[in-house]
């Protein structure tokens, strides 16, 4: 290690903690390899900041000498924005320990965390006033909430409550130059200029750190009802989504598919999970109602509304469970789609969004151009129809020759199919470091300009996790 490496170990020590830094190869291993093991960086060091002024101070010592940052939260994105490269040069700014609830109050319906809370602590702390903090996804047991931000975050319940965008009132944020802006206000109403927590909502730590957030709750549902059904085609999945939505309304929560294909990728690869039902039909889909009043029948009206729907040819069959225990088994099988897929092989993942009436046709017609791209590739799907997001894997072989190349067509095939129907590649994994030449190849130029010319503006040195999101130009 030369004399200058040495010196700022010394004086990141001097602001964390001796502890704190991280500099030894095998140390860093966890934070400098994605959850997927695709990216495999090097740091000079990490450092584990245990409040907003100690990293604003890291911040304003890399910015002075020149030095690129990396925020990370729980390191569980899908498409490396968290993982340095392979310079060395980069300290990694890890935040776990800033982990504290600020503040929370039942009768704002809000609470006040810092980024490095899990997403599951932030839900437990939000019941435990009685309320509920709707952002729920697979890894919700180790994510950050200062991440979950970082990559605007869907998830299961974006069908009644929104993804991570529209869950934020405000945030505090470490700007590339060490300047905190203090923008936690907890406020439903504000007109009072540009509303600069948005830039920095699905920026992937490119325009500065989250280090604390202030997050909208809603009162906890009181009664629910659950059901997976089969079924022969989308068609008939968003058939059915509209008759739920005029029964309904707002108590239908998630609606959640997955093809045949990739619940028999579970079953291959997730031991522990059961598939409580024979895989003869093309399509499965969870249905979930809630209602925050105690009581409320919802079961009945599910079951009016499958009911007619069986009678229709929409579905061929359809599971009500009888217990917490058995909706949580069904559950059990949509969360393990990410375990099963990268255990299958290697995994060519998308994030497409189209427009729900599109969202047939996107299925179809991505599943004729992968074949044709990659006839090997195991074709599955899951994803959220009530959004129209549905992620298209396609599962190769580890072994394949020539992997790097076969995936390049096998995006652009569905990044061609996505565009065509009026959608966008990304609906809530990011862009991160997988995906930037995919949105140099389609986005508008004015919106790449645009975004080129806000990061120059705030990060001129381009500092703040360099080669993310932004294609090079």
């Amino acid at each position: 290690m030369d004399g200058h490496a040495t010196g700022l170990l010394e004086q990141l020590a001097a602001i964390v903690g001796r502890r704190h830094v991280i500099a030894q190869g095998e140390d860093q291993e966890p934070y400098v390899v994605d959850w997927r093991g695709r990216y495999h960086g090097r740091s000079v060091a990490v450092v584990k900041p245990a409040s907003t002024a100690e990293v604003a101070a890291v911040v304003k010592l890399c910015a002075e000498q020149g030095i690129p940052v990396v925020p990370q939260g729980g390191n569980t994105g899908m498409c490396g924005a968290a993982t340095p490269d392979a310079s060395g040069r980069a300290v990694v700014i890890r935040l776990d320990r800033l982990n504290r609830v600020r503040a929370v109050s039942a009768l704002a319906n809000s609470i006040t965390v810092e980024a490095g809370c899990i997403l599951a602590d932030v839900q437990r702390a939000a019941e435990e006033v009685d309320r509920l903090f709707p952002l729920s996804l697979g890894a919700e047991g180790s994510c950050m909430i200062g991440g979950n931000i970082a990559t605007n975050a869907g998830g299961t319940a974006v069908l009644r409550y929104g993804p991570t965008r529209e869950l934020v009132l405000g945030l505090e944020v470490v700007l590339p130059d060490g300047t905190v802006l203090d923008r936690l206000r907890r406020l439903r109403k504000d007109a009072s200029g540009y509303d600069l927590k948005q830039l920095f909502i699905g920026a992937e730590g490119t325009l500065g750190i989250i280090t604390a957030a202030s997050l909208k709750l809603f009162p906890r549902p009181r009664a629910s009802a659950m059901a997976m059904v089969a079924l022969p085609d989308i068609d008939a999945a968003l058939t059915l989504l509209g008759r739920l939505r005029g029964t309904l309304g707002d108590r239908l929560s998630s609606l959640e598919a997955m093809s045949r294909g990739q619940i028999e990728v579970i079953a291959e690869n997730v031991p522990d999970v059961a598939i409580p039902f024979a895989l003869e039909s093309p399509w499965y889909l969870i249905i979930e109602l809630t209602d925050t009043l105690a009581g409320t029948d919802l079961r009945t009206p599910l079951e009016s509304v499958l009911g007619q729907a069986l009678e229709d040819g929409l579905l061929t069959d359809a599971i009500l469970p009888e217990s917490v225990a058995q909706a949580e088994a069904l559950w059990r099988i949509r969360h393990s789609v990410s375990e099963g897929s990268k255990r299958a092989g290697h995994v060519v993942s998308h994030d497409s969004v189209v427009p729900l009436e599109n969202q047939a046709a996107f299925a179809r017609d991505v599943q004729a151009r992968i074949a044709g791209v990659a006839p090997a590739a195991r074709i599955v799907m899951h994803g959220h129809i009530g959004d129209g997001n549905i992620h298209v894997l396609a599962i190769l072989d580890r072994d394949t020759p020539g992997i790097p190349a076969l995936a390049a067509r096998i995006n652009e095939a569905v990044d061609d199919v996505t565009t065509a129907l009026g959608g966008v590649i990304s609906a809530e994994h990011g862009i991160g470091q997988t995906n930037t030449a995919r949105l140099g190849r389609v986005a508008a130029p004015a919106d790449l300009g645009l975004m080129r010319r806000l990061k120059a503006l705030l990060d001129p040195g381009n500092l703040m996790n360099p080669g993310k999101v932004l294609p090079p130009a």
